[in-house]
């Protein structure tokens, strides 16, 4: 046999096992990046949020305005820490006032109060005081006397204009005075629901 026959029987030989040598090599590549790959991040667990105050704030004044730049609430406080865990902010000795769209002033202090993130709930705590001060009359509304609420706690929806309280409260409304175990005030709706002993006084209204 020639050497030009054996050179042609080797590279047929060679060519016959080319595919398999080929994904051989593919194979073994395959292998080397996956070994050599960087691994995957492991995935970041959420910041756990504290349960201590991340600022606060000594002897100040919060006010928020609508788009029309009205004056909608003020708080103020002697101190007020803020707990990012819940969102919520503490303020000791607060004082608290807000202006509802037919110009009705509320008012409410508290020897401690705690708020949500938005001050639509506020809840007083220790000499709780929120007073609704008198609407005069207007053409096609009758006048509001002014409503005082007092209860060692009191709970307040600013948006939903409700006021609630679990524990004994006193209310006044005009020259009227009540007393109850817990009460559901809904100034939307003009329901006052007063629950466990209740007492009353009612004042005659003046004579015309």
């Amino acid at each position: 046999m020639s050497r030009r026959q054996m050179l042609r029987q080797s590279w047929e030989r060679i060519t016959l096992y080319l595919p398999v040598l080929i994904m051989g090599l593919l194979a073994l590549g395959t292998w080397w990046l996956v070994r050599n790959a960087p691994m995957p991040l492991a995935p970041t667990t959420e910041k756990v949020r504290s349960n201590q105050p991340d600022y606060a704030m000594k002897a100040f004044s919060v006010k928020s305005f609508d788009a029309k730049g009205r004056l909608q609430s003020e708080v103020q406080g002697d101190l007020a820490r803020h707990f990012p865990d819940t969102d919520t902010l503490e303020i000791d000795r607060a004082r608290m006032r807000s202006v509802a769209l037919d110009g009705r002033l509320t008012l409410a202090t508290a020897n401690r109060a705690l708020s949500n993130a938005d001050g639509s709930e506020v809840q007083l705590f220790g000499n709780a005081i929120v007073t609704r001060e008198p609407l005069p009359a207007r053409p096609g509304v009758a006048a509001q006397p002014r409503m005082e609420f007092r209860s060692e706690f009191l709970h307040a929806y600013t948006q939903t204009e409700r006021v609630r309280s679990d524990q004994p409260v006193v209310l006044t409304r005009g020259n009227d005075r009540f007393t109850a175990d817990g009460m559901d005030y809904d100034h939307l709706d003009q329901v006052l629901q007063l629950r466990g002993r209740v007492k009353g006084v009612l004042m005659p209204g003046t004579a015309r």
